[in-house]
Formats: structure tokens, C-alpha cells, sequence
């Protein structure tokens, strides 16, 4: 499954790049994201907690930062992750580039996404939605970090709220294939 988003931030393309690329600081700002364990300067481990409508799922995932090109502003990481009760498996390629965008930057999150066992079957038709709703939700956390002037002053984001997103995003693929 292919994913595309991108959002605007008002910070410079060389600030955004920054925090980007410093994953421990970063990490808070993932909805449902923990960091576990910094193996070294290029991978991590971390537990997710995703709601799929009624269905709470925990993935424990490896992250890998794969390729980093600082001139073009543009990063790879690769996750690979198993959901904790063995009802399947997700694998992430994310690539994500920040470019200058009026007086800020714009980033855009490139993610080619494979689900496998129950998990495939629990998020089939609201993925796209979900991560829409999640990279929203990153973008406004991003935002603040940037405008605050401690890097020491992070605050988590909660999980997003599954129930409520599930239905949301049920919805939106009613009226979608309604309009069609």
C-alpha cells in the first residue's frame, strides 16, 4: 500500500531537517510511539500502539535510517514490525523530504506499506485515513517543538483514539464511494 502526506511547517527547511533527523527527540511526536531501546546512531527499537477501530493493536518494530542526504533534505527509514500478540506483521519503507515552502518548509512522507495476517484484514479500507489522521497529528507536535526554544521540553502525544478515528474514517470511505 502506497501513502503519500505532506504538511507545512513554519520553522526553516534547515531547522525541520533537524529535528527530523533527531529521532530520539522526535519519536514523542509519533501518536502511540515509544522508544525503547537507541541501538545506535541509525537504529532504535520502539513499541506502537495502534486502534483500528475497536482492534488495539501493539507493534514492537526495529527502525533503520538507511539512506540520509543531507543536500536534497531527504531521509529512508525502514521499519519492520510484529504485532505483540502474533496476529500479524507490518513492514515500512518511509521517505520523507523537507523542501522550503514560503517562509517555512514542507515536508512529505513517502510510505510503501505492507500489512500481513490479521492485521492486513483489521486495517483494510481505513490505513490511508488513520495516517492521515496520525501525520496531523505529528505535523501539530512537530510545530510546536520547533517554536519552543528547550528541545528538553517535549511532550508526548497521546494515542490516538481509535473508536472515534475508526468511525471517522469508515465514514469518509462511505461518502467517498457515495459521491463516485
Amino acid at each position: 500500500m502506497q501513502l503519500s502526506n505532506r504538511f507545512e511547517i513554519s520553522a526553516s527547511p534547515a531547522r525541520t531537517w533537524e529535528m527530523l533527523n533527531d529521532v530520539p527527540r522526535v519519536v514523542p511526536c509519533m501518536p502511540g510511539a515509544e522508544l525503547t531501546r537507541v541501538v545506535d546512531e541509525n537504529r532504535w527499537e520502539a513499541t506502537l500502539h495502534v486502534k483500528l477501530g475497536p482492534i488495539s493493536l501493539q507493534f514492537l518494530a526495529d527502525v533503520t535510517r538507511d539512506e540520509v542526504d543531507d543536500e536534497a533534505r531527504r531521509v529512508l527509514l525502514t521499519a519492520k514490525a510484529r504485532e505483540a500478540k502474533n496476529r500479524g506483521s507490518a513492514d515500512a519503507r518511509l521517505t520523507s523530504t523537507v523542501a522550503p515552502s514560503g517562509s517555512g518548509s514542507s515536508v512529505e512522507i513517502l510510505t510503501d506499506l505492507t500489512l500481513r495476517g490479521a492485521v492486513a484484514q483489521y486495517g483494510r479500507g481505513v490505513v490511508p485515513e488513520v495516517a492521515a489522521q496520525l501525520t496531523r497529528r505529528f505535523s501539530e507536535c512537530l510545530q510546536r517543538q520547533l517554536a519552543q526554544d528547550s528541545p528538553a521540553a517535549l511532550e508526548p502525544v497521546q494515542a490516538v483514539q481509535g473508536v472515534r478515528l475508526g468511525v471517522r474514517a469508515v465514514w469518509r470511505s462511505i461518502v467517498e464511494r457515495l459521491r463516485r
